[in-house]
């Protein structure tokens, strides 16, 4: 392997683990749903629209890192560091609390949206991060799409089968990685 293919490998690598820890609020989330009990056509169309939420947040947010960047130059990725820890830390306080109210119905079309805006905008804030340190576009906004999805897909389908609060731990686990990649990023 040669040091290009092995920085490659590292950077799919770190975005993938950013985009499986965001997941993580779809999954935790997906599961205080799921025992409720939903239909499985209603999993597929609640996945197909967080999955294009975690699309479309990051995209915003790294068309708007990517201006911003081109403004403050290196003062933009202790900005971004500084981001990811707070957002993490946000998480971790989050799922700590264990605070998940459901306020709106889920299953009507406003409230389906709402839902996947309330998990997907942290993607947004990543992405401002991610449009700070020049990240492949296209693949990190496929990937955070890709794995928001499944995430939302496999939280809905445990949260049928297990009647237990597992929900708040994914999102602390997810806030744990991105305080990681953040403090990467400062030091």
């Amino acid at each position: 392997m040669t040091a290009a293919t092995t920085v490659e490998a590292g950077h799919l690598l770190t975005l993938i683990m950013m985009a499986a820890a965001l997941g993580m609020d779809a999954f935790s989330l997906g599961i205080g749903i799921g025992m409720r009990g939903v239909r499985l056509l209603y999993i597929l169309k609640v996945s197909i629209v967080i999955g294009f939420f975690h699309m479309v947040m990051p995209l915003a947010g790294m068309l708007a890192g990517h201006y911003v960047s081109s403004i403050l130059g290196e003062i933009a990725l202790i900005a971004g560091g500084t981001l990811l820890v707070l957002l993490g830390s946000h998480m971790v306080y989050s799922g700590w609390r264990d605070e998940q109210t459901q306020s709106f119905d889920y299953t009507m079309f406003w409230g389906l949206i709402l839902f996947a805006l309330t998990v997907s905008i942290d993607s947004f804030s990543v992405g401002i991060s991610m449009g700070l340190f020049a990240s492949d576009i296209v693949l990190t906004v496929t990937l955070f799409g890709l794995f928001g999805g499944a995430m939302s897909v496999i939280g809905l389908l445990l949260g049928r089968k297990v009647a237990s609060s597992l929900g708040r731990y994914g999102e602390i686990v997810g806030g744990l990685i991105l305080c990681a990649f953040g403090l990467k990023v400062l030091f």
